[in-house]
């Protein structure tokens, strides 16, 4: 019996997503960007391969649209690669499709959040330099995406009032955090964290250890009250800045969910005293975040 063939085209070349994350360099690349914001010289000690061959698989993977790049707002010599995850489930779904219409790559959904089955909350820290935009904003939208299931709060290097166009920027999406002050690092000095996670170069070296075996994540995200480039102080640069801290925020909570030892849980977040709901004045001034 004769074997028929799928069709009688020319068999189509592999997706480009499977020539970028199939060599051996760049799938370790995308593993460890996937995890925290990473420069070159940290990803050659990591993968134990030449500066050079590195920066060559980091420039494939940033030419495939799978990694992006920023200078470091402590040293604009230096540049943090991240990974676009939105990008690689849009390949991931596009290489299924292409094997066979059927297979359709979707991200499950998460359900309730969790906490461990010791009955201890898992505790989330997000620092900046000021407090009082990039770190206030991740602490707000993870309260939201995890419903309060988690012990999720923020604080600074050198705390600054909390910046007005960060509390109107969480306004428009429906979160209140205008009675919220911003809190010194030291607040938090001997406490245990299960992850932390630094939001600005120049904090990243400042941050102190911390209790237990947290995991220690690095955001390269912009200063919006502070611009590397010299610009204008806008609310634009807050809603942008939003937008980016509010997805990377959704990846973050997927991998708690998936990681963490649980039970259900489905306690809602509270005010506390660092948070009241009472109101504040809100003038504009340029705050170092």
């Amino acid at each position: 019996m004769p074997v028929m063939a799928r069709s009688s085209g020319r068999t189509p070349a592999p997706p480009e997503f499977l020539d970028l994350a199939c060599h051996p360099v760049r799938w370790r690349l995308l593993l460890e960007l996937a995890h925290s914001d990473r420069q070159v010289e940290e990803m050659v000690e990591l993968v134990g391969q030449p500066q050079a061959l590195v920066s060559y698989h980091l420039r494939r993977l940033r030419a495939g649209g799978l990694v992006s790049s920023r200078r470091s707002s402590r040293d604009a010599r230096a540049v943090y690669y991240r990974a676009d995850l939105d990008r690689c489930v849009e390949s991931l779904s596009m290489t299924g499709s292409l094997l066979h219409r059927g297979l359709d790559v979707e991200l499950s959904p998460l359900g309730d959040i969790v906490a461990p089955r010791d009955g201890g909350e898992v505790r989330v820290l997000f620092v900046c330099t000021g407090n009082s935009a990039r770190s206030q904003i991740a602490e707000a939208l993870m309260k939201r995406e995890t419903g309060g299931a988690l012990d999720v709060v923020s604080a600074g290097s050198d705390p600054k009032p909390v910046h007005p166009h960060a509390v109107q920027a969480l306004a428009a999406r429906g979160i209140d955090i205008s009675g919220w002050r911003a809190k010194p690092l030291s607040d938090f000095a001997g406490q245990r964290f299960e992850y932390v996670v630094t939001m600005c170069d120049k904090v990243r070296e400042r941050c102190p250890e911390f209790a237990g075996e947290g995991q220690r994540i690095h955001w390269s995200i912009e200063d919006p009250s502070h611009p590397r480039s010299g610009g204008r102080v806008t609310y634009d640069r807050f809603q942008r800045l939003t937008t980016e801290v509010e997805n990377r925020v959704r990846w973050l909570t997927r991998m708690i969910a998936r990681t963490q030892p649980t039970k259900a849980r489905t306690t809602k977040a509270q005010p506390t005293k660092d948070h009241p709901t009472k109101n504040q004045p809100t003038g504009v001034q340029h705050h170092d975040d």
